[in-house]
């Protein structure tokens, strides 16, 4: 019996890559899948029904149990529809794995409204639309006095933990995403929900377009930048055996599973009194002296 048997998972953009191998992960573990993925272009165009289809029908012919679904995870009534479709599907709803995006690569001097907007709805208000409307459900569940162990999984990036070039709605949305998984392990707790986000290091269709080279399999050895290496993590925190963790962001890859420090107070020089502008240079560059060296912007 696998750690998540009988669970219900939604997976958004489970139709390729990472979002699969989710899928597919939390169906060896036994977990019923909800594959959503509306089929769109990496840069946010378009649909396709095939992507979530194929999905579904692999697990299907593994003996597992998964339904197709197409719904835009950024539309209030649409993420609606596609918590109903898993409640009428299995009978309820234990996990969400929020991981539906898009990106480009633009410098920010050539950036447009139309990117930033497009980019950051489908990263910040596709994670709000499903995460609210699931959380509705589990709210109604609790206080109906039934048990809730349920788990919102959120999809974080190094983008957005150190910032990237040429990715600045990317990287802002991403780094929303952590801070929007802290805001909710707090104030979703009390109804048997924790929330925790994860940072994959993996080879996608957004890496393998952008650095062929870097995410290229290699001739032989341990295949570092498979995939299927981040879905482990991602589907214990799924599992009812994570439910004492909460609040945490994790970056994942290879054989690696980091847990992120988060912002956190560094050197700290209090004078308990009001600060002139003159002082001020000095004391920043006392605690530029003290601090630990920043992990570098992601193409800097």
């Amino acid at each position: 019996m696998g750690i998540c048997e009988g669970r219900t998972v939604i997976v958004t953009g489970a139709g390729r890559g990472l979002g699969r191998e989710y899928a597919l992960g939390f169906a060896a573990e036994g977990a019923n899948v909800v594959v959503n993925d509306l089929g769109g272009a990496l840069s946010g165009g378009g649909k396709d029904h095939s992507a979530a289809d194929g999905v579904a029908d692999e697990i299907r012919a593994a003996g597992g149990k998964a339904i197709a679904n197409y719904e835009d995870v950024t539309d209030w009534d649409g993420a609606g529809r596609l918590v109903e479709a898993a409640l009428g599907e299995f009978g309820g709803l234990d996990v969400v794995v929020n991981n539906a995006g898009i990106m480009r690569i633009v410098p920010f001097l050539e950036d447009t409204l139309e990117n930033w907007d497009q980019t950051t709805r489908v990263h910040l208000r596709g994670h709000f639309c499903v995460s609210r409307r699931a959380s509705d459900y589990w709210k109604s569940e609790h206080r109906a006095g039934r048990p809730v162990a349920a788990r919102i999984i959120n999809i974080s990036s190094g983008a957005g933990l150190q910032g990237a070039t040429g990715q600045a709605p990317y990287a802002t949305a991403k780094g929303g995403i952590a801070s929007l998984t802290l805001t909710l392990a707090v104030e979703l707790a009390d109804l048997g929900i924790t929330v925790n986000a994860i940072a994959p290091t993996a080879r996608t269709r957004m890496t393998s377009e952008f650095w062929p080279e870097q995410t290229a399999m290699p001739n032989e050895g341990f295949d570092f930048m498979d995939p299927a290496n981040v879905a482990a993590a991602l589907v214990w925190l799924g599992s009812e055996q994570s439910g004492h963790v909460t609040g945490c962001v994790f970056e994942v890859g290879g054989g690696m599973i980091a847990l992120e420090d988060g912002w956190d107070l560094g050197p700290m020089i209090d004078r308990q009194r009001k600060w002139v502008p003159a002082e001020v240079g000095p004391a920043v560059d006392t605690l530029l002296a003290r601090r630990k060296a920043p992990r570098p912007v992601w193409g800097s």
